[in-house]
């Protein structure tokens, strides 16, 4: 799973000197502070950042704390880099970058994610499991082709935090306060330096209003993936109240005993899950209410609820990964649960008009009173009489004039139309289980997973080389 480790380092402390070797740089090029100053300030921004790395030092958040560890240094000139710069601009600078980070930290677990269940419905294409409406066995599918479904979810997903990222990925620095300033700040040359596509172009814009709905723009999306995550694990987690429940977890570290029944291995993986998805959602809501009815200017939306909200749906994403990972399918537990129950009669009211021409109202009329005998008997459908059901279509037939009340079935067409692989291999519609859409569907979700892949690289790599520039000129001047 992705390794979130980095964010320890990359918090506030240190995207507050990230700006502060922005600023270094950007206001030496345009002669706001002499050269001589600018080399002074950044050997002294490079110690205290020395500084912060040893072991229990301290790493302050406030502008006001770091700001004196430079000047202690320098004296008074250090504050020359400081121009045309507000806390105002600043915070909601840093809140865009701890945004940005876990963003492209987010996109690539989701990703891994998408890559486990495509492998998994690789596995298990063409087995045979329940599917539910209404918390009712509904008709037979395969486990390849719901897996295709919750990927198609995640998705969406992958596709909207990289349709914010452009959003999240612009900068407000060298707004000030909220108007600007009468130096010569290049915005421009300040986005350039920390890795940002271009500046947030109105500057009370930058300051004072897109830090709420840039905030809760990748807060929302996390939910929405909370959400999806969150059905996923509450329907692994329902086919487990069974006695034989056909998707189980093979890995110990998934499982817990219980202190007083032998026979329980509790999925205690599917509880953190899913306290994480809701937790997520909790944190959603927190970044809009922190927003909310609050006027333009005050620090409450410039905070860390949408920091942890993405910081959150990490620890989902691995949770749900490692859930993956130790899925197995017990093929024939499925299929017999399908039999079970009389999920295939559908199919035998479809069989009826497509072959016999039988209209279907009268054909799930008859299919449903056939339900009605059975359930009554305590018969599974393979034990439905046919003899039986020929009378039950007779009686269901006179209620409709110039209808043949004659089964127009031979014995084997019934049990057939009744078989739920046979009804699996007779779909024909688009984004069907049948093994040409099933493998039609697995190959695009898996090139989009490679589109997604690569997509991040790229942003990786500009992004890494936005730092590699940044200490590069910071590292001349600093000497």
């Amino acid at each position: 799973m992705t390794d979130t480790t980095d964010l320890n380092s990359r918090d506030t402390f240190f995207w507050l000197c990230r700006l502060d070797k922005a600023s270094t740089v950007m206001t030496v090029e345009e002669g706001i502070a002499p050269r001589e100053v600018g080399a002074r300030t950044a050997a002294a921004i490079a110690k205290v950042v020395s500084d912060a790395e040893a072991p229990g030092a301290d790493r302050p958040t406030d502008y006001l704390q770091v700001e004196p560890l430079v000047r202690n240094l320098v004296g008074p000139d250090s504050s020359r880099i400081h121009s045309g710069r507000s806390r105002q601009d600043m915070l909601p600078t840093v809140y865009r970058l701890l945004l940005r980070d876990r963003l492209v930290l987010v996109h690539r677990a989701l990703g891994e994610l998408r890559t486990g269940l495509l492998a998994l419905a690789e596995r298990y294409g063409t087995a045979i499991v329940p599917a539910y409406t209404n918390g009712v066995q509904a008709q037979p599918t395969t486990f390849g082709h719901l897996l295709l479904g919750y990927e198609a979810t995640l998705r969406r997903s992958a596709l909207r935090l990289a349709e914010a990222y452009p959003r999240v990925n612009r900068c407000p620095l060298g707004a000030a306060a909220l108007a600007t300033s009468s130096f010569p700040v290049n915005r421009v040359r300040l986005a350039e330096l920390l890795g940002f596509d271009e500046p947030v172009q109105n500057s009370f814009d930058a300051a004072q209003l897109s830090p709420i709905d840039i905030g809760f723009e990748v807060a929302a999306n996390a939910m929405t993936l909370a959400l999806s995550l969150g059905t996923f694990v509450q329907d692994v987690h329902a086919q487990y109240h069974h006695s034989r429940p056909w998707i189980t977890l093979d890995n110990t570290d998934l499982l817990s005993p219980s202190t007083l029944m032998p026979q329980k291995r509790n999925p205690v993986a599917l509880n953190r899950a899913r306290l994480l998805a809701s937790e997520v959602i909790g944190d959603g809501v927190s970044t809009a209410l922190a927003a909310h009815n609050v006027c333009s200017g005050l620090t409450d939306y410039k905070r860390a609820e949408a920091q942890r909200t993405l910081d959150r749906t990490l620890a989902l994403l691995g949770e749900v990964h490692a859930i993956v990972g130790g899925m197995r399918l017990d093929e024939e537990a499925a299929l017999a649960e399908v039999r079970s129950d009389y999920s295939t009669t559908s199919e035998l009211a479809n069989v009826l008009q497509r072959d016999c021409d039988v209209p279907f109202h009268i054909g799930h009329r008859f299919a449903s009173a056939l339900v009605t005998y059975g359930r009554g008997g305590g018969l599974t459908v393979e034990r439905l009489d046919f003899a039986e059901a020929r009378r039950l279509y007779r009686e269901i037939a006179v209620e409709f004039d110039g209808v043949d009340g004659e089964l127009p079935l031979t014995e084997a067409q019934f049990r057939a139309a009744l078989d739920p692989v046979d009804m699996v291999a007779s779909y024909r519609g688009l984004g069907g289980p049948q093994p040409a859409e099933f493998r039609r569907m697995l190959a695009e979700a898996q090139e989009a997973v490679r589109a997604d892949a690569s997509w991040l690289d790229a942003v990786a790599g500009r992004l890494s080389s936005a730092e590699a520039a940044l200490e590069a000129s910071f590292g001349e001047l600093a000497g």
